[in-house]
């Protein structure tokens, strides 16, 4: 009798290790359900019911761009900073450790889980935004925001994974709305940058959420002369020096 076993295609791995990742956050309504509802909430009260004009600017095409820059952030820093930590506490990394599973699994299920919650939020917000802001725009241009957002994710990736290998379980999501909520404000994501004072503004460009809002401003063409290449290789950098970062804390634990 023939016992042997096929081991499973790495591709089967990798699918079945994204799936049970999706699963586990769907069936934790504390991420899944603010993941998908603040973004949009907030963005029905600024940009719809709160009147105001602002100029040259279309209001609700721009805080479509600057919350849906809001709202992929979210999901990329609170899957892999909260995530890794309670998984490090419960002990359940180790496990994966000592599995056959390849590592690069482990990793990429959590970056396929912030993807689908930030593509989910933003087909949410332009529903919101089309139907009740009044806001046009082309198909193309729709796609090219949701790539740009949704590329953009990488460095927010990283951010969460060095949070994940600092602190342990509940106190990741205490870290984690400290750095997600003062950047996402003093970015302008969820108001214009250009209503703060001049110093603000300039150290705007510190954070990582300020490049990802301009480039999603220039694709909904609220900002002009955007110097994409200047963005991406910040957002590039950013993610190299947080990875660098977290991998130095990986191999200690």
């Amino acid at each position: 009798m023939n016992t042997s076993f096929a081991a499973p295609s790495p591709w089967r791995i990798h699918g079945l290790e994204a799936w049970y990742e999706l699963l586990r956050v769907l069936r934790t309504p504390a991420f899944a359900i603010p993941s998908l509802a603040f973004p949009v909430v907030f963005y029905v009260l600024f940009a719809v019911l709160l009147p105001g004009k602002w100029g040259d600017y279309d209001k609700s095409a721009y805080l479509l761009a600057t919350y849906g820059a809001f709202g992929v952030i979210g999901p990329a820093l609170f899957g892999f900073g909260v995530g890794l930590a309670i998984e490090r506490e419960r002990g359940w990394l180790e496990l994966k450790r000592v599995s056959p599973m390849p590592t690069m699994a482990y990793f990429l299920a959590k970056i396929a889980m912030s993807l689908v919650f930030g593509f989910a939020v933003l087909c949410l917000l332009s529903i919101a935004a089309v139907g009740f802001g009044g806001v046009r725009i082309a198909p193309g241009e729709w796609l090219l925001l949701v790539a740009v957002l949704l590329l953009g994710t990488a460095p927010f990736c990283a951010l969460g994974l060095l949070i994940g290998t600092l602190v342990k379980g509940q106190a990741a999501v205490a870290i984690v709305n400290l750095v997600y909520l003062p950047m996402s404000v003093l970015s302008g994501l969820w108001m214009p940058i250009f209503v703060f004072p001049p110093l603000i503004q300039k150290l705007a460009a510190a954070w990582p959420a300020w490049h990802l809002g301009q480039m999603a401003l220039g694709v909904v063409g609220q900002v002009r002369d955007v110097n994409y290449p200047l963005h991406v290789a910040v957002l590039m950098g950013m993610t190299a020096l947080f990875l660098a970062l977290a991998a130095l804390r990986l191999r200690r634990l």
